[in-house]
């Protein structure tokens, strides 16, 4: 399996996000949770594909432990979206969302909450920073971001 199968999975939401204003991120969430919630097709084939990735050895396989990453996607090949998936349990490093971020986040283990965000979509607006965090357990979180863009703490 490769990560072209998870762009694929994740296809219809790259295609969602090209017109979805992320300064609103209340509103973008809703949005996401509306049109591709957890029974939906598109999420149900990502967090499966996620759960194999992982068990496989293919995703998230960079990092330590608590904080284990991969890249799936550079945004030319996903619609203009870098795709990263990372598997936390506790801190990431700081950043700042040059153009915002999109999230999608699923449990793994206990009942994490990812910055203070149940399992499923989490948005951050446009110029949002911050320390990336799960508690109560382990997530596994796609990470969209638009063109790539993040400016990481020097």
């Amino acid at each position: 399996m490769s990560n072209e199968v998870i762009i694929g999975a994740l296809g219809p939401v790259l295609q969602r996000l090209k017109n979805l204003d992320l300064s609103t991120p209340d509103a973008a969430r809703e949005i996401l949770a509306h049109e591709f919630g957890f029974e939906s097709t598109p999420i149900k084939h990502l967090r499966n594909l996620g759960e194999i990735g992982l068990r496989e050895g293919w995703l998230c396989d960079k990092g330590a432990a608590g904080s284990k990453f991969s890249r799936v996607a550079k945004p030319e090949k996903a619609m203009g979206f870098s795709i990263d998936a990372v598997l936390l349990s506790a801190e990431g490093p700081w950043h700042r969302h040059t153009q915002g971020e999109v999230n999608y986040c699923v449990a793994i283990e206990g009942a994490p909450k990812f910055c203070g965000h149940e399992p499923g979509w989490a948005v951050f607006a446009p110029g949002s920073e911050h320390v990336p965090s799960v508690r109560g357990g382990t997530m596994l979180i796609f990470y969209l971001l638009p063109q790539g863009a993040v400016e990481w703490k020097k």
